[in-house]
């Protein structure tokens, strides 16, 4: 199994990304732009999710980085709720809502597969690691 050696390389990451495109594509091609309330709620969460597995993994200890996640998730669900208002607002219509819903979704089973995998696995983190290797987790790409 590979080592992943940077967060970029988290398809819970790589999700979270895709989710803050989709966020923006909203932004420039509904009238979201201009209910700045809603939007700016609206563009925390998702850049949360990622920015939250990004600043986990660059924890230095496992049990710092499994709290991460956990918020990661927390902030997914906020998105998820946030298009409600969207679609009540008429921004999107339900085949667009129901787009965003399922790929929100997917991203949060996949967070919660990823929390289960770092509650299983012996990970110290990266403080124990010797001086001479390079900077990575043990987090395996399947996993997440």
């Amino acid at each position: 199994m590979a080592t992943v050696y940077r967060f970029e390389e988290l398809e819970t990451w790589q999700l979270a990304y895709a989710q803050t495109r989709d966020f923006d594509a909203l932004v420039e091609t509904t009238a979201l732009s201009k209910d700045f309330e809603l939007k700016n709620q609206m563009s925390s969460s998702p850049g949360s999710v990622m920015d939250c597995i990004a600043e986990g993994f660059e924890r230095t200890g496992n049990n710092e980085f499994k709290n991460y996640p956990v918020n990661a998730k927390g902030s997914n669900g906020e998105f998820r709720s946030q298009l409600y208002r969207c679609l009540n607002r008429k921004y999107i219509n339900q085949e667009k809502f129901d787009e965003l819903y399922l790929k929100n979704e997917t991203l949060g089973k996949k967070i919660m597969s990823f929390i289960s995998y770092l509650q299983k696995i012996e990970f110290n983190g990266q403080r124990y690691r010797s001086s001479d290797q390079p900077q990575t987790s043990n987090v395996k790409p399947e996993a997440l």
